[in-house]
């Protein structure tokens, strides 16, 4: 067989991957012995995979001596030619299969609370039109029991503070957000347009419980401004705590995500300006797990619908 130029080989050749992979082999061994191995084929074998190739391609790829195996011009030229051709076709294969995956299965969420009644449904409606038959677990907590939902490995990812974030978790942050002071209707307050910790020194606070996030923020900063936050009555939902804002019994600080969502309307809110009331939230993962397709999908609908930070 005369080499040729590989500009005469026919556009339909008939190459398979087997051709490609054992071409490749021999070329990086520049030894059939040593190729067949790493293949886990016979060398007869590969000796006639080889040849058959180049029958196809209508040149020698390799010089064959008893002594070495080297590569022809044409098999130079050729050899990128069959690297790109396996890698684009391996990267093709990935991408049909994680589109697979996209399109079916369940994406398991532990949220904060207030993230899950702000943010979510917006995230969630865009996510069911894009991926209907993808089921959403969304499990809503307090960010204690979130980190652990993803430190077992039950939840795919979490929402929540990213402050103290280590170990095996990592986060990405998706930015600082505030706090809101919840009033009932007719409170003196609502003549003030903004209010500070020291307003709110001498209310009965309906407070969530130490361990969530929200409050440990609001507990340090008004530590660090001296002022003393009477949580006269702790609650574990927020929809509790407003109701009992609008039954006069006190007011609620809730952080400002619950306001991308709609909230009763026998209350009013105002913006709460304070250093270090701010909560870092973001995305919580574990270091040694890959996100899933369908969870990747999901993240990215979220990062789309998270409100800009207010400015404070």
């Amino acid at each position: 067989m005369d080499p040729v130029s590989l500009d005469n080989v026919s556009p339909d050749v008939d190459l398979s991957t087997r051709h490609l992979r054992a071409l490749l082999a021999v070329a990086r061994y520049r030894n059939f012995a040593a190729a067949a191995a790493d293949l886990g084929v016979t060398q007869p074998t590969l000796t006639r995979t080889v040849r058959r190739a180049e029958d196809i391609l209508g040149t020698e790829i390799f010089n064959r001596t008893t002594r070495r195996v080297s590569l022809t011009v044409a098999g130079s030229e050729f050899m990128p030619l069959a690297e790109r051709l396996l890698s684009d076709l391996g990267l093709g294969l990935r991408n049909l299969r994680e589109l697979a995956d996209v399109e079916r299965g369940r994406v398991v969420i532990a949220s904060l609370m207030t993230i899950a009644h702000g943010v979510l449904p917006t995230a969630l409606a865009r996510f069911a039109e894009r991926y209907p038959r993808i089921a959403i677990d969304l499990r809503e907590s307090v960010q204690t029991n979130v980190l652990e939902e993803v430190r077992s490995g039950s939840a795919d990812f979490g929402l929540g503070d990213t402050t103290d974030i280590g170990g095996p978790l990592e986060a990405e942050s998706l930015g600082e957000n505030g706090f809101r002071v919840v009033l009932p209707a007719g409170h003196p307050y609502l003549s003030q347009r903004t209010l500070t910790l020291n307003d709110l020194a001498g209310e009965r606070l309906i407070s969530m419980p130490t361990e969530a996030a929200a409050r440990r923020a609001l507990d340090a900063a008004g530590a660090a401004a001296g002022v003393t936050l009477d949580s006269h009555f702790t609650v574990g939902q927020f929809t509790t705590a407003f109701r009992l804002v609008a039954q006069g019994l006190g007011v609620a600080i809730v952080p400002e995500t619950y306001f991308a969502g709609p909230y009763p309307a026998d209350t009013e809110t105002r913006p709460l300006r304070a250093s270090g009331a701010v909560q870092r939230l973001g995305i919580i993962t574990r270091r040694d797990r890959a996100i899933a397709p369908a969870a990747s999908a999901f993240l990215t609908a979220l990062r789309e619908c998270w409100p800009k930070s207010r400015a404070r």
